[in-house]
């Protein structure tokens, strides 16, 4: 068999079971010290001290090997034994998806009680095209004269109407059968648009349309069976034929039939139980009616001998042809048992009259029997987390109280009369073995942390451990300076070893490797962005990442609300626009799952969609002495207070802003602790302090200037930003710090996005009209090229502010960029601009980016209400809005080939460097 074809595994069980074996242990312990003091050291015996130790440390790893192999579930237990399913995502938590394909939106509404089954299926409509003059209508008469080559069409893809099979029993039930239909109806359109795909829409909901067909029989019974009962059952079998019903199941049950964990959560998790997909596929509308089917159902019934005779035929016409064997059923309709069919039943040569109203009965009692086993479906859903017992992992105690009492060193001690030589050989050996008492005790402490290091809500801030040894005679005697507990121990002892970003980088690369995601080309950018501040930036991206990677709920008022769309479960989904509040619509995080996905990918702290015109950042002009027009910049808190400001002129904008972005950098990569252990202790009136030169007043009031450490001491480089704020203690001027540190590493942030789905600004499908003045623009090169010409099925907008710091950085755009084209779904074309200014900068009639503000939020509140009716005016302006836009790139400069110069900052290089996208 070929190489290539056989398959390589990783073990699962790779622990060789010698930290367990005591007597492995102490053989290799003797081999090494035989190697290391062979010359010195001949006797080896049992009465040996040195022995002695090696024996008592070989059992405590053995100790420590035992703790290591107890059951994973112990091992993460928390104390107080809360459940570990709380650190890690369950199983309906990760594994089940929104709905992608037309099994998953079935599944979906037949969850949904009243639906007996349901089917999606394409809404066309055709889009007529005038290549001469670029125009799109409905309506083909719109361009009767045009020449035949000057004219194309298309179908809108991505538009979607669902036919449903209303559950009979549920609308018998109701007071008012159109009413009960009409609110199921409503339910049906509510969940499609909460679980909405990106660049799809639904046009509409319609019942199945029916197609009779009657079905004759003359049968024979055994002669002691319940005719109604076998009538009964006779006409379950044949319903269901024609139109089969779909059952829910227990997570068991599923195990059972052999499916899988995955395959049993694949599509949405259901209210319900879990619908066997075999079964879902089986389940579509029948094309055609076979009398051999009905036979098999028929004599499967017990209580059946044999069928005398059977026919079946189109209700239509029904009689014309008494040997038909197959009934074709009309296109995307359910066939049904019409009135006209007609059994009769014997026993042997005598006719069997069959109570109606009992078999009524029969069929109520069978509908109840089948009622009660799904209502137990739906109970247990959840695959169940090994429940753990908490058995102290970390605790320690030293090996010293382990020795023989002749030693001295454990809680009896020395007797009274021993010699001073004697009590300080005692003391020499037990401050010997402190070292591997705290060795051991660092061990223990790291396996009680694995809890913590490896939950995905991961919030700790070092990633070494150890914890006091505090059980040992004498202890005083033997450490000076011992900290009070294990945080501070922690700090003293491992502080050096613990580069805790590094390390946590590590541990979510981890994580992250396990659901097959990666930040590696993100940290690089990040790196040459931020400097030192880029590996902590990067550890807060993959936290928040990991942390909403599976989706989240809770229940409310007894449903089941979601606090978290899972950036892994809705990653392809769009966000609702159906019937609305305004606060939904705008200042929300109901926004589209690629959205949230991008922006956590790329570090973008908030996804919501909101007015990203309003910053925090003010940019504006002034006259200087010379009556020239200058630039300044300030950046205000979320108070309105201006926390940072320039402190030179400029000339133009752009240098402004390169300046003030310099200033935060320098601002954010400066570490907090730098700040705090600075200030322990009062400092100078004009020290340096991280990035920050402390200012002395001579009213005696502290401020701050923020400072650029590699440029010339003496020149206006050095000072790149002020706050032009005073306090009166210097415990106040470090809280200012310290506040601007946090502001502006936590809070401070320009960056966003829109995703505006193109499918979403088409004209009313519904009615005749032409509707050409509604339509986007389109290029068709007289029908010759521009392809495809369709500008709605499944394109996006994705609008970005352009001026931002990293958004302003070109190899950052390309990673943008790239970064949105992969996590888009793969049929979907995304066109990306880079626009405008913040509000204030320029007149809001000249900024894209508040222009399109505008008219995007009246598109969505118009459209939330009427649905496929669009506001025409509010269409038209977004329209306008969004083919205006025009992206901003940096200020650059064409170069001579042989400039001797080595920055490339600013070139712009033919053939390397992008000037527009798609």
């Amino acid at each position: 068999m070929s190489e290539l074809n056989e398959h390589i595994t990783i073990p699962k069980n790779v622990a060789s079971g010698d930290d367990l074996d005591y007597a492995f242990l102490r053989q290799k312990g003797q081999e090494y010290i035989e190697k290391l003091s062979g010359n010195i050291w001949t006797d080896y015996n049992e009465h040996d001290p040195g022995i002695t130790v090696l024996e008592m440390l070989s059992y405590a790893i053995t100790d420590l090997g035992a703790r290591i192999s107890m059951p994973i579930e112990n091992i993460l237990t928390p104390s107080g034994n809360t459940p570990i399913k709380d650190q890690f995502f369950a199983a309906t938590q990760i594994l089940p998806s929104k709905p992608v394909t037309e099994a998953d939106y079935r599944k979906l509404f037949i969850d949904i009680e009243g639906v007996k089954n349901c089917w999606l299926k394409k809404y066309e409509k055709t889009v007529h095209v005038d290549c001469k003059n670029d125009l799109l209508s409905y309506d083909p008469a719109d361009f009767e004269g045009l020449e035949e080559q000057e004219k194309k069409q298309f179908i809108i893809n991505g538009l979607y109407k669902i036919v449903v099979d209303y559950d009979e029993r549920v609308l018998e039930k109701a007071n008012d059968k159109d009413e009960k239909i009409e609110a199921i109806n409503q339910q049906i359109i509510s969940t499609y648009h909460d679980n909405r795909n990106l660049c799809e829409d639904l046009v509409e909901v319609e019942e199945v349309k029916t197609h009779s067909i009657q079905v004759c029989a003359s049968i024979e019974l055994d002669p002691e069976v319940d005719e109604e009962k076998v009538h009964a059952r006779v006409l379950r079998a044949i319903d269901t034929y024609f139109s089969p019903k779909l059952w829910f199941y227990t997570l068991q049950q599923q195990f059972e039939k052999g499916y899988s964990t995955d395959q049993i959560f694949e599509g949405p998790l259901l209210e319900h139980g879990f619908i066997d997909p075999n079964e879902l596929e089986n389940a579509r509308l029948r094309t055609e009616i076979r009398l051999s089917d009905i036979v098999q159902l028929i004599m499967k019934i017990e209580g059946v001998k044999l069928i005398k005779d059977i026919s079946i035929s189109d209700c239509k016409n029904p009689g014309e042809d008494k040997d038909v064997w197959l009934v074709c059923v009309d296109e995307g309709k359910k066939p049904v048992r019409c009135d006209l069919s007609a059994f009769s039943y014997y026993k042997g040569v005598l006719p069997v009259n069959v109570n109606s109203k009992k078999v009524k009965e029969y069929i109520a009692e069978l509908e109840a029997e089948e009622e009660a086993k799904q209502a137990l479906a739906g109970l247990d859903n959840e695959i169940p987390v090994p429940a753990g017992e908490y058995l102290e992992t970390g605790e320690t105690t030293t090996i010293q109280n382990d020795f023989p009492e002749t030693y001295g060193i454990g809680q009896v001690g020395l007797n009274s009369r021993a010699s001073v030589a004697r009590k300080a050989q005692a003391k020499q050996l037990k401050a010997y073995l402190l070292f591997f008492d705290q060795i051991f005790a660092s061990y223990f402490a790291h396996l009680e942390k694995v809890k913590e290091l490896l939950s995905v809500d991961n919030n700790a801030e070092t990633t070494y451990f150890t914890q006091l040894v505090n059980d040992i005679k004498g202890f005083n005697d033997l450490v000076e300076d011992y900290p009070e507990n294990d945080k501070l121990l922690t700090k003293k002892l491992l502080s050096k070893l613990d580069d805790s970003v590094t390390r946590k980088n590590q541990l979510l690369d981890h994580l992250l490797a396990r659901f097959a995601e990666k930040f590696s080309q993100y940290s690089f950018l990040m790196k040459e962005l931020y400097g030192n501040y880029a590996d902590q930036t990067v550890v807060a991206a993959k936290q928040t990442f990991l942390s909403e990677y599976g989706e989240k709920s809770e229940i409310v008022d007894g449903k089941k609300k979601i606090t978290n769309k899972g950036i892994s479960n809705w990653r392809g989904s769009a966000f609702n626009y159906f019937n609305q509040e305004p606060e939904n619509l705008w200042d929300t995080d109901n926004v589209a799952g690629a959205q949230k996905r991008i922006a956590r990918l790329c570090g973008v702290r908030d996804f919501t969609r909101r007015n990203l015109s309003t910053s925090n950042v003010e940019i504006y002009n002034l006259e200087d002495i010379d009556g020239k027009t200058v630039y300044r910049w300030r950046i205000r808190n979320n108070e309105g207070e201006a926390v940072l400001s320039a402190t030179v002129n400029y000339k133009a904008p752009r240098f402004a802003r390169e300046e003030m972005y310099q200033s935060i950098v320098k601002v954010v990569e400066t570490d907090p602790e730098i700040i705090e252990e600075a200030f322990l202790n009062r400092i100078n009136d004009e020290a340096e302090v991280g990035n920050f030169e402390i200012q002395k007043a001579e009213s005696g009031k502290y401020s701050f200037d923020v400072i650029n450490l590699n440029a010339d001491p003496d020149s206006t480089d050095r000072i790149i930003a002020r706050q032009f704020l005073y306090h009166d203690t210097q415990d106040e001027l470090k809280q200012a710090i310290l506040d601007l540190i946090h502001f502006l590493r936590k809070e401070f942030g320009e960056e966003g996005m829109y995703m505006v789905e193109h499918i979403l600004l088409r004209p009313d499908v519904t009615g005749d009209a032409g509707l050409k003045d509604q339509f986007m623009s389109v290029c068709t090169d007289n029908c010759e090229s521009c392809e495809p010409i369709d500008p709605y099925s499944y394109r996006v907008t994705v609008v970005l502010p352009g001026w931002t710091y990293r958004f302003g950085n070109m190899d950052f755009r390309n990673f943008m960029e790239d970064l949105i084209r992969r996590e888009l779904p793969a049929h979907v074309l995304a066109r990306v601009c880079w626009i405008g200014e913040p509000k204030g900068w320029v007149d809001d009639d000249k900024n894209d980016m508040v222009q399109f503000e505008e008219a995007y939020k009246d598109f969505l509140l118009s459209k939330t209400k009427s649905g496929q009716k669009q506001d025409e005016t509010k269409l038209n302006k977004l329209i306008k809005s969004l083919e205006q836009l025009n992206s901003i790139y940096p200020a650059g400069r064409l170069i001579d080939c042989d400039d001797e110069e080595d920055s490339l900052e600013g070139r712009i290089i033919l053939g390397r460097t992008n000037i527009g996208n798609l």
